[in-house]
């Protein structure tokens, strides 16, 4: 037998899980503890569409795992139930994440994903977008019915896009005879509002709720709760389910942070061959995590930021390079940020992209020292004023893996 062989016969024999898609964020549980009061605030806005009247927009807000996605559709759920018991067809409910790379980063994806959801269909590409418009009003229109549109991170389309499409939307009820749309914006910056066109504030904060963050206490009952169905019995060490509530209480109460550390935490000691699941294996869950989420922020992030990372990467490769050779003594092995920006423009003029000015890559640098990427010391230089020296703050295994996102990313 070979050490696969082995690998596969323990997984099959020493299972601590029972049912692991509980502990998943694509899971929709029954019951959503601690949130009664929003999910009955949700209801009351949408309940006259079961009369078949419009309902307010109403935009929900809160930090990410505050519950928000899961209870509007929890509602969203419920009505469509509903429905079925009164033997109704005149409402729709459509759900569209905005944060998905294929949908969302241009209105006429938006409105594909939305013909598609109603059973049409249109090219990927090709048409004009007022043409997708123009059939997806054909195709709601066609009889009297509510349709309630649930676009999720609606901030990160407006990012890609503009606010025009929301304000597109919002106006669309004009042109309908028979059917009338009514939007559910759902984002986890509370600023969102702020910075968009006071036409479209008016018009999609209609109704506004926020979703509080969840306390360590709140997180724990999460926990208790999904842990009984995704657990074997006694798999748990005591204090596992207060660590990891209290590791996601200070990611400001973020209930998909804990239930992600839980599920990490039970499949590294799965691997190890154990036979219960102990606080070190949240901490090496935890750090498991923070390594996917720092990947994670460098995929998403825009052209210029990864241009930016892809110059301090390639200064910090040859720093290593003249180390490697013995060479370090011989010159000032530093990294400020004037050789960040030649680096940069370097790239950018082999990449033919836009250079931005030094201070927007200073404001960069910024962002990359409080994201923890980098470490930015303000030095001194007298009269010649001062300067920042840079470190890059990635691992090995990290540093390799990004590298791996920015070539793809930048076509390098």
């Amino acid at each position: 037998m070979d050490n696969v062989d082995k690998i596969f016969d323990s997984f099959s024999i020493n299972n601590l899980f029972n049912n692991k898609t509980v502990l998943q964020s694509n899971y929709s549980p029954d019951t959503i503890p601690h949130r009664n009061e929003q999910i009955e605030a949700v209801a009351s806005i949408l309940a006259p569409s079961l009369r078949g009247e419009r309902v307010s927009n109403l935009f929900v807000f809160g930090k990410t795992g505050s519950g928000k996605t899961l209870s509007v559709q929890h509602v969203g759920n419920k009505l469509k139930e509903k429905m079925k018991k009164m033997g109704q067809d005149n409402l729709r409910f459509l759900y569209i994440n905005c944060k998905l790379k294929k949908v969302a980063d241009t209105e006429y994806r938006i409105l594909a994903e939305l013909i598609n959801s109603l059973g049409g269909k249109v090219p990927a590409t090709g048409l004009p977008t007022d043409a997708v418009y123009s059939r997806f009003i054909e195709m709601i229109d066609n009889k009297k019915q509510v349709i309630i549109l649930v676009l999720d991170e609606i901030d990160q389309a407006v990012k890609k896009i503009s606010d025009n499409f929301i304000y597109t939307l919002t106006r669309i009820n004009s042109e309908l005879k028979n059917a009338q749309i009514s939007l559910v914006g759902i984002s986890n910056s509370l600023t969102f509002m702020e910075n968009i066109d006071p036409r479209v504030k008016s018009s999609l904060g209609e109704e506004e709720l926020v979703f509080p963050p969840y306390n360590a206490l709140q997180l724990q009952d999460i926990l208790r709760e999904r842990s009984e169905s995704a657990f074997k019995p006694g798999v748990l060490d005591d204090g596992v389910i207060a660590k990891c509530s209290a590791y996601a209480a200070r990611e400001h109460g973020d209930a998909r942070r804990a239930l992600d550390l839980l599920r990490v935490a039970g499949e590294l000691a799965e691997r190890e061959g154990g036979k219960k699941i102990s606080l070190k294996h949240i901490d090496s869950a935890n750090q498991k995590i923070e390594k996917d989420k720092m990947l994670d922020v460098i995929e998403s992030e825009p052209t210029q930021f990864q241009l930016v990372l892809n110059a301090i990467m390639n200064l910090d490769d040859k720093r290593e390079n003249r180390r490697k050779k013995g060479k370090e003594e011989m010159i000032d092995d530093r990294m400020f940020t004037g050789d960040v920006y030649n680096a940069y423009q370097e790239i950018c003029e082999k990449t033919k992209n836009e250079v931005l000015t030094q201070r927007r890559v200073g404001d960069i640098l910024g962002e990359f020292d409080m994201l923890g990427i980098i470490n930015a010391r303000v030095l001194s230089k007298g009269r010649h004023g001062r300067t920042r020296e840079i470190k890059l703050m990635l691992s090995p295994t990290i540093k390799e893996k990004a590298r791996e996102i920015l070539g793809k990313s930048l076509g390098l």
